[in-house]
């Protein structure tokens, strides 16, 4: 299924891709935290098979797997964001794909990733893509969602200096739990990270999620 504002969500993703990677979003030297749960999920996977990050964006986390060992390529809606992804990570695999769109064959990955990059799916359209990650996975291979906490919808009209037209859907973790289970997945980790506030540039974040679920053997 499409979400009905997947140009939007494209067209404000390719607007905003400059000052994105100008302004060093997703940085991960100052996040120990998160740079943790990656080295953890880069261990898990390692040996599984490839792994892909989806919504790699200018796949600053793709690039951080791939210096950890792991076999990794990264998919984004945005041209604007593989392009910046193809400059910054030369010897690294990129293609342009909405999370909706992948054909991933059964069992074809070793792990996956959605690094804040699910939240602008609607909640009827969330749970079919993380079905079909699940599905890709080979037993034992582990998907890893990090998301933004809450309940309802933002509407945000400007991020990063430039006007933009998309949907921040957020959850409570036990909601997500609750869709990795029925997607055939078992929750094996839970980190939960504080509000952020806002800059200049940048709103204010409400708190912060990453969920590892594993299919199992």
């Amino acid at each position: 299924m499409q979400p009905a504002d997947l140009q939007w969500v494209r067209a404000s993703y390719d607007r905003v891709a400059d000052n994105y990677v100008a302004m060093g979003v997703g940085d991960l030297a100052p996040a120990p935290w998160l740079r943790a749960v990656l080295g953890a999920f880069a261990e898990e996977v390692r040996a599984l098979g490839p792994v892909l990050d989806v919504g790699c964006g200018p796949g600053t986390v793709t690039a951080h797997l791939a210096g950890l060992g792991v076999d990794v390529s990264g998919v984004d809606l945005s041209p604007r964001m593989v392009e910046h992804a193809r400059r910054l990570h030369p010897a690294l695999r990129f293609a342009v794909a909405s999370a909706t769109e992948l054909d991933l064959a059964e069992g074809s990955l070793g792990g996956a990733l959605g690094w804040w990059s699910l939240f602008n799916l609607p909640r009827d359209v969330l749970p079919g893509v993380l079905t079909s990650l699940a599905r890709a996975l080979i037993p034992g291979g582990q998907l890893l969602l990090g998301t933004h906490v809450g309940d309802g919808e933002i509407k945000r009209t400007e991020v990063y200096g430039m006007p933009v037209t998309w949907t921040t859907h957020l959850w409570q973790p036990q909601q997500l739990t609750t869709l990795l289970s029925q997607a055939g997945l078992e929750t094996v980790a839970e980190l939960r990270l504080p509000p952020t506030p806002a800059n200049p540039l940048v709103p204010a974040l409400p708190a912060q999620m990453v969920l590892a679920a594993r299919r199992p053997s």
